[in-house]
């Protein structure tokens, strides 16, 4: 059976052998139906040859295959979101598989070669031209594999970090910079043992003092590299810092944390309880910013916090939701006092979330 350039896959196809990724993963699995958006992912991922069924990969599929567009596994631990895939009509969704390529790449030879920093701001450029297109509680990954957490969280925390500069009245000439902070915060990573990263029990003394290593290895990496600031590199080396002092690696306070490494605390935080990994799912963006908002108090910058949490709820009237015991509705009016916990209409009847406090929102559908 022959490969099939990606250019020249038809869909409806059939996949026959599993379609590995540049770093050993499985994107699409054996017997896999390509649908229209598959062969963009395709691209994205730098797949350039598919084994199909057929000598020229004739359609074989069955017309229901061919129609079927919904969330599947594919391995475990690896989903295609095949509902985003279908609705995602945004460039933002290309540039940002592009820019996750790019990341992976880079992250898995930085130990060894200078990054390509102008690589990557050529392609950090081009997400953030569609930056209209970014809402931090909408936007999700057309595809996401878990064991690329990392990346994905670096590419999300780039995007978040580049908005939160704008919304905190930052100079123009910081927002790129802190979009680099928010790329590059977890860079030291690559030189940390990948099973402790991954590890899904607590970890033991040593082996949080190895993980929490990452910041000194960050800064380390990113000391010679041109084009980026020195904070850039500070971000790397404090993004664990707490305002009260009892952060690390340094346990620097709140006037000794350059404020690049603030916005990227608060980005990889939400980031980071909000994308799914292999052992723990992820969790509802709107809990998440109540976590955040009660770190504000003596961890994170509050200012910062207020600013993030009041941006991303501004959401229009008639906003689409999931409440948490899985009804649907509509916000209707979000209190500026309460923004994570705005008045719905579920059913022809009004939820008022502030004193309905074991209920929240789950998912912003539309």
């Amino acid at each position: 059976m022959p490969n099939v350039s990606v250019t020249e896959i038809k869909v409806g196809s059939k996949i026959i052998k599993d379609v590995i990724t540049p770093l050993g993963g499985v994107l699409f699995s054996k017997g896999k139906i390509i649908l229209p958006r598959d062969i963009e992912v395709l691209q994205a991922f730098l797949i350039g040859q598919v084994e199909i069924e057929g000598a020229q990969g004739e359609d074989t599929a069955p017309e229901g295959a061919k129609q079927a567009v919904k969330q599947q596994a594919v391995k475990t631990g690896s989903l295609i979101n095949e509902s985003v895939l279908a609705k995602s009509n945004s460039p933002i969704h290309d540039e940002y598989e592009r820019m996750l390529a790019l990341i992976k790449k880079c992250y898995r030879s930085a130990a060894a070669v200078a990054l390509p920093i102008y690589e990557l701001r050529s392609q950090l450029e081009l997400l953030i031209s569609h930056l209209k297109d970014y809402h931090v509680l909408k936007f999700a990954p057309r595809v996401l594999f878990e064991q690329d957490y990392n990346y994905h969280n670096a590419v999300l925390s780039a995007l978040t970090s580049y908005r939160i500069a704008q919304w905190c009245g930052y100079p123009q000439k910081d927002w790129m910079q802190a979009a680099f902070a928010g790329l590059l915060h977890d860079i030291g990573n690559v030189k940390v043992d990948e099973a402790l990263l991954q590890k899904p029990e607590p970890l033991k003394g040593s082996e949080v003092e190895e993980v929490r290593r990452h910041t000194t290895y960050g800064y380390q990496l990113l000391r010679n590299v041109t084009a980026i600031n020195e904070g850039v590199r500070l971000a790397a080396l404090q993004h664990h810092e707490k305002i009260d002092g009892t952060g690390y690696p340094l346990k620097l306070d709140g006037t000794q944390i350059h404020f690049y490494a603030k916005i990227v605390a608060v980005a990889d935080i939400f980031h980071a309880m909000t994308l799914q990994k292999a052992y723990r799912k992820a969790q509802s963006p709107y809990l998440v910013l109540e976590q955040i908002l009660t770190e504000s108090f003596g961890k994170l910058d509050p200012v910062i916090v207020q600013t993030f949490i009041q941006k991303t709820t501004d959401l229009y009237n008639g906003t689409r939701i999931r409440l948490s015991d899985g009804r649907h509705g509509e916000i209707i009016f979000t209190d500026r006092s309460n923004p994570t916990r705005p008045m719905v209409q579920v059913e022809g009847k009004i939820v008022n979330l502030v004193h309905e406090r074991d209920l929240h929102i789950e998912e912003i559908i539309a």
